[in-house]
């Protein structure tokens, strides 16, 4: 079985941390990351993170989790060692909350339940993961919020933090995370492909895709700062996102 090659991103135009700040303090600052940019640096820095542009503007930050590059989302950096380790603590114990949405391939047979699959490196694909056995536990809540012929826009929660959690766990299901490359089919979205009588455009040589990356987003985060106070942020749908359900529903209903 050969590696699979990961695709180049589609880096967005980045326009500073300050149009992604979701909410900042002494403590701690919350972003809306943008698909395409790295959470924090890559073994082979490809590509500026969103950790080098923090340590950029504030000379040390620390990482408490990250997000895959091409999901979108809130995402936490800790400003110093006591809330890096407080917030760490609690990603540890689960006591945080993280809700994400994404769209799936297919109709799933029951529209809510929860997937309790251990998750361990995959054996021969370096920087995938797998379903295994003797991995380390893993435990995702899902339910259907939407359903469209093809596919299903979803919630879910993760009660562990394991690397591609959710992209692993729809493969289990035989539902992969929409444009997965690495475990679904990896195809861009095509408005030809769910509404009759597509005609492309004279003017185009080829159509161009509703969606090519993969459609899952970080939604809400919660956590407790220092003082106990419990703070939740969420992180409104992208553009792409939210486009493609506008097409998906007036198809569907169509």
């Amino acid at each position: 079985m050969q590696d699979k090659e990961k695709k180049e991103p589609e880096r967005p135009v980045f326009k500073g941390i300050g149009s992604i700040t979701l909410f900042e303090n002494n403590d701690f600052i919350v972003l809306n990351k943008p698909s395409g940019i790295l959470s924090i640096p890559d073994r082979t820095q490809s590509q500026p993170s969103l950790k080098d542009f923090l340590i950029e503007k504030f000379g040390i930050i620390f990482t408490v989790h990250r997000l895959d590059a091409a999901t979108s989302g809130v995402i936490v950096f800790a400003k110093n060692e006591n809330m890096h380790r407080h917030l760490s603590l609690q990603f540890e114990d689960r006591s945080t909350r993280k809700i994400y949405n994404g769209l799936v391939t297919g109709k799933l047979s029951t529209p809510e339940g929860i997937i309790d699959a251990p998750i361990a490196a995959h054996y021969s694909q370096q920087g995938m993961m797998m379903i295994n056995a003797k991995g380390k536990a893993s435990v995702t809540e899902y339910a259907v919020l939407e359903q469209f012929r093809l596919y299903s826009w979803m919630q879910f929660h993760i009660l562990s933090g394991r690397t591609h959690q959710i992209r692993v766990h729809m493969k289990h299901l035989g539902h992969p995370i929409a444009c997965d490359e690495w475990y679904g089919d990896g195809k861009p979205l095509l408005l030809s492909s769910f509404k009759k009588k597509f005609n492309l455009a004279r003017s185009a040589e080829e159509e161009r895709p509703i969606l090519n990356r993969l459609a899952l987003h970080a939604a809400e985060l919660r956590f407790q700062d220092l003082d106990k106070n419990q703070h939740v942020f969420e992180a409104p749908l992208p553009k792409d996102l939210k486009a493609l359900l506008q097409q998906l529903g007036k198809w569907n209903a169509a």
